[in-house]
């Protein structure tokens, strides 16, 4: 069973349509990168899924029960990390596990969970002297509450340095080896590729691609690009080069020293067997993959990316 089905979703705001028609699966155990530009309607698919704002049209389900037949029930078994929530500053930390715990009527012990995310130790403080990071993962602590089915994140690296981004993404793959589904929004590629099992890239409220990042790196033309420098390059080797079968282009980066870039789908062993039978002598070569970066880029703006 899919832990979020999004079926025909259209949210309108007057003549502005900030979701189109969207259709997509969040399934059970995974999880799931949802990643697109600003004012793609990351955050109003999420307000909906959450039965926070209802849509125009379509339907959505979570965890098996109707969104707006059975909000309070699924937002129960849910975490949620919204992006942009301010903490009570004149409350501590305790006090805000104190409340989320109250409100989900569970028995989580405040101090484990804020070991976990690392503020331990400003657990009497109050919010109000806490940096943005701070707030960041109390908010994280306040989402881990009671176990989860699922975890909504929205944006959860917002004002974290790379320990606190790492140990945000250690956390994920806990919660994930729970059994807990969790729904991954966020602009930072790194983040997505480092912990998503499948991704969607969402562009003017349409999905554009839904796949692995591996099958989203395949899906760009020119995946890896193959950089080779050579004793020597001429016309009719370049010619050989671009007729290969798992080339897609093959240019002339430099004349010093001599540099063929190769934008290959498959072997690359071919393109240097071809280089040496013809006599030329491979002083160096070096590949590179596409990044979700360059997947992103070329869903988003329509325009044909390769590997640098």
């Amino acid at each position: 069973m899919p832990a979020i089905t999004v079926d025909n979703l259209t949210k309108a705001y007057g003549q502005e349509l900030a979701l189109d028609d969207l259709s997509f699966q969040v399934e059970e155990g995974e999880v799931f990168g949802f990643l697109g530009p600003n004012g793609a309607g990351k955050s109003t698919t999420i307000n909906v899924v959450l039965d926070f704002i209802r849509p125009t049209n379509g339907e959505v389900t979570v965890l098996g029960l109707d969104a707006r037949a059975h909000s309070r029930e699924i937002r129960s078994r849910t975490g949620v990390l919204p992006e942009g929530v301010e903490t009570y500053d004149r409350l501590t930390a305790r006090q805000h596990l104190e409340f989320a715990i109250d409100s989900k009527g569970t028995d989580d012990e405040p101090e484990a969970l804020l070991e976990r995310v690392g503020l331990r130790d400003a657990i009497d403080k109050k919010a109000g002297g806490y940096s943005k990071g701070m707030s960041q993962r109390l908010m994280l602590a306040m989402a881990l509450v009671g176990e989860p089915d699922l975890l909504i994140l929205d944006e959860p690296s917002t004002g974290l340095d790379p320990n606190g981004a790492r140990e945000m993404r250690e956390i994920v793959r806990e919660e994930n080896a729970r059994g807990a589904t969790v729904f991954f929004s966020s602009h930072i590629m790194e983040q997505v590729e480092a912990v998503c099992d499948r991704v969607g890239i969402l562009r003017d409220g349409e999905m554009v691609a839904v796949d692995t990042v591996e099958g989203l790196r395949d899906s760009v033309s020119g995946g890896t690009t193959l950089r080779v420098t050579v004793d020597r390059l001429d016309d009719e080797t370049l010619q050989a080069i671009r007729s290969l079968p798992d080339v897609g282009d093959a240019v002339v980066e430099s004349q010093s020293p001599p540099t063929v870039v190769v934008q290959v789908t498959g072997s690359k062993t071919a393109v240097l067997s071809t280089l040496e039978d013809r006599g030329i002598e491979v002083k160096d070569f070096s590949t590179r993959e596409a990044s979700l970066e360059d997947v992103f880029q070329s869903y988003t703006t329509g325009t044909e990316v390769h590997a640098r």
